[in-house]
């Protein structure tokens, strides 16, 4: 895989993601992790199973944080 373009010095090895409802109901807690994506651009990834607190209904969710910049050039 070729080296990123670039990477950020000062970025974390985590993000924590609190996600609440329009009313402020928390509905869960995730972690983005660091990651290395196969593209050769860098960033964090998240996911994780969500709880409505309301209905106790689940869903499932990803999310993706990309460093602008660091795709490697061609």
């Amino acid at each position: 895989m070729p080296e990123p373009a670039k990477r950020d010095p000062k970025a974390p090895k985590f993000l924590e993601l609190t996600i609440k409802d329009s009313d402020g109901k928390v509905w869960s807690t995730l972690y983005a992790h660091a990651k290395d994506f196969s593209t050769g651009s860098v960033g964090y990834y998240a996911s994780e199973k969500l709880t409505n607190p309301e209905s106790a209904e689940r869903y499932q969710g990803s999310m993706s944080f990309t460093l602008i910049g660091s795709k490697p050039g061609k």
